[in-house]
């Protein structure tokens, strides 16, 4: 290796892990190595999918020069990343998912009469090069094969080039820079194409046995001073496995932690008698995930107390489930469970005001300190999916066949909330279900995870034995 190659390894600010390479290794590195033919697999399922999106995008924008960045890695520590997960419309549009190489760009180059595409990322490392053995984070002596353009252009049927050959310039419309396009690729997600429903339908199934896994391990998960962390590793041995990762942080929140609607220290012990709510989710390899939640007696039974908070949650589910229709506006899911939880903490009790006072769109909402969330969110490639659409797009949108959105609906009630009843406090429930939007009406993906008290008694009964 000549003295100027040697000199391109050295790079300033390196910590004093790095040691210098001795000659001999330099001048052998290179030589050794046997062939590497490319590869040129098959076009990928999703590949027409993603084309026509790009289509979609291309006559959204004539005579527009468009970006879209998969996104870079990001630090955890020092010199440790976080694993890389692609940036949510660069996959959409390209199809390219969890195998998906960091800093790529997809470019709409306008033309007469649309616009020429091109995927641009860091092809492998020729092994003269040092990028090959010295760079820990791009190198393939660190990392493994990276893949290569023609490959890469013969699976998503894309052209392909290296990134060294893009350059921004002075106009680009760049994803999460400019509104109008951020807000289309995020829109262009609300309703599913038949690809998109299928990974859907994989996502849910990965997430169902990662809760079956969840119930058959409740005697160690009770056993461990932390069994929130157990049930956390639990579903996410699934996730990896039968996936990619987990679609979010899993929430394991036993207890009083269960009102806490994001809880995911998951530091906590999980104790017969509590219930325990586990809302999560598995992400595929395509990158779209469910996102479920089903709450649990740890003892395997429910306390009176605990059946009717839970049924109470299950009947405003029921409600949100039946009014979710072609034409209806995606916020009466909501305003359906609503009407059930105010109609029941009324009877409860709870309220100071009759449940038609708490339901009085300007002056009422008392019954939302026992739920602040919202019932419904879309969901696909993100567990909140179509986050930058319009509110006329999203909430007060129109529910349209192909949508996939949630229905999660819940009641708690804090440790330390003086306005109930004592048998109360410490309790929360949420049941959260996967629904799909047909011409006919909606389908629970997740149906097959048992959802009724019932249903969950026996569950964890058949478990145990």
């Amino acid at each position: 290796m000549s003295e100027t190659t040697e000199k391109q390894t050295e790079k300033p600010g390196v910590t004093n892990r790095k040691q210098p390479y001795p000659q001999g290794f330099l001048d052998t590195i290179s030589e050794g190595w046997a062939e590497r033919p490319e590869q040129l697999p098959p076009l990928r399922e999703q590949a027409p999918y993603a084309a026509a999106r790009r289509a979609a995008v291309s006559r959204a924008f004539p005579g527009r020069r468009l970006v879209v960045p998969a996104g870079p890695l990001k630090q955890r520590s020092n010199d440790t990343d976080y694993p890389f997960r692609v940036h949510s419309a660069f996959a959409h549009l390209t199809g390219w998912g969890a195998d998906s190489e960091p800093d790529s760009v997809l470019v709409f180059e306008p033309t007469d009469d649309g616009h020429d595409v091109t995927l641009y990322f860091r092809e492998r490392a020729d092994r003269t090069t040092a990028e090959f053995y010295s760079d820990a984070t791009i190198g393939e002596f660190w990392i493994g094969p990276r893949p290569a353009l023609g490959g890469v252009a013969g699976e998503l049927g894309l052209p392909t080039a290296h990134i060294d050959a893009f350059e921004s310039k002075e106009g680009d419309l760049v994803v999460d820079q400019d509104e109008d396009l951020t807000r289309f690729v995020s829109e262009l997600r609300l309703v599913k194409d038949e690809f998109e429903i299928a990974q859907m339908r994989l996502a849910v199934q990965v997430t169902a046995d990662g809760f079956d896994d969840i119930v058959r391990e409740l005697p160690r998960i009770i056993e461990h001073p932390r069994g929130e962390r157990v049930v956390e590793g639990v579903f996410h041995q699934r996730a990896r496995s039968d996936g990619n990762w987990e679609g979010y942080d899993t929430i394991a929140a036993s207890g009083p932690h269960a009102c806490y609607l994001h809880w995911t220290r998951n530091d906590g012990a999980v104790l017969p008698g509590d219930l325990i709510l586990i809302d999560a989710g598995a992400e595929v390899d395509s990158l779209y995930t469910a996102d479920i939640t089903r709450t649990l007696p740890v003892s395997g039974t429910f306390t009176p107390i605990q059946r009717k908070i839970y049924e109470t949650v299950r009947e405003a589910a029921d409600a949100a489930f039946a009014a979710a229709r072609p034409g209806v506006k995606f916020r009466a899911l909501h305003e359906a469970a609503m009407e059930v939880l105010a109609r029941r903490t009324a009877e409860w009790g709870l309220l100071p005001v009759t449940a038609e006072e708490a339901l009085d769109a300007d002056r009422g909402g008392h019954h939302r300190r026992y739920m602040v969330h919202g019932t419904s969110h879309h969901l696909g490639l993100d567990v909140h999916d179509c986050a930058q659409a319009r509110r006329e797009m999203y909430y007060d949108g129109v529910l349209e066949p192909g949508m996939v959105f949630t229905i999660e609906p819940g009641l708690y009630f804090q440790i330390d909330d003086l306005t109930v009843p004592e048998e109360y406090r410490g309790i929360g429930v949420r049941i959260e279900d996967d629904v799909l939007l047909n011409e006919d009406g909606p389908v629970n993906l997740s149906a097959a995870i048992p959802r009724t008290a019932d249903e969950i008694e026996a569950w964890i009964s058949r478990s145990r034995s």
